[in-house]
């Protein structure tokens, strides 16, 4: 088996693409060991000293090293071990654990429903795919007053091009397409 790697934009994660489909709907962002009980994967991946935090897209993993952690000490153990995982079979998710799913803790006036319609189209045909080809994910999270607040997963999050991100690109397209936005926000 050979698992491909490519850099991000985030210095401190790693992109790992093992070949073979990694989580079948949705993203599953692991921040600590308690929530890597979730996933034998992350599990063995926060056993590694230096790791940090695991994310999960459809046929990638991603995985954030600490800032006193380099990449040539930590890449072989992290490659090890995520091939190992996907050579046993083993599942990915812990039994009756299906990932992260669709979130439903948005927020929003009723009154603005085709413009958030909109954003979210947006956001799922031009800013997620852009994002998933750097190991992350955004999802929109509300819209009040004029500001869209989005949520940054995977090399997205901590990443020191994210502000940029969010302000020139994802900003400047949300209002070319909708008038009513005025400001994108990360929560």
């Amino acid at each position: 088996m050979f698992i491909h790697t490519e850099t991000t934009p985030n210095p401190a994660t790693l992109k790992f693409l093992p070949g073979k489909p990694v989580l079948e709907e949705g993203t599953l962002d692991i921040r600590d060991l308690k929530s890597a009980a979730r996933s034998p994967l992350a599990q063995a991946l926060f056993d590694i000293e230096g790791v940090t935090g695991v994310f999960y897209g459809t046929d990638f993993v991603t995985v954030t090293k600490s800032d006193n952690t380099d990449w040539q000490g930590l890449k072989p153990a992290v490659l090890g071990t995520i091939m190992e995982h996907f050579t046993s079979g083993a599942p990915l998710l812990a039994p009756n654990d299906a990932g992260d799913g669709a979130e439903t803790d948005e927020f929003f006036s009723p009154d603005d429903i085709e413009i958030v319609d909109t954003i979210k189209d947006l956001i799922e045909t031009r800013v997620r795919p852009a994002v998933a080809a750097d190991g992350g994910d955004i999802t929109f999270k509300g819209f009040r007053d004029g500001t869209v607040y989005l949520a940054m997963k995977g090399s997205c999050q901590g990443c020191p091009s994210s502000t940029a991100t969010l302000k020139h690109g994802i900003q400047n397209l949300l209002q070319h397409f909708v008038p009513e936005v005025h400001a994108v926000e990360q929560i």
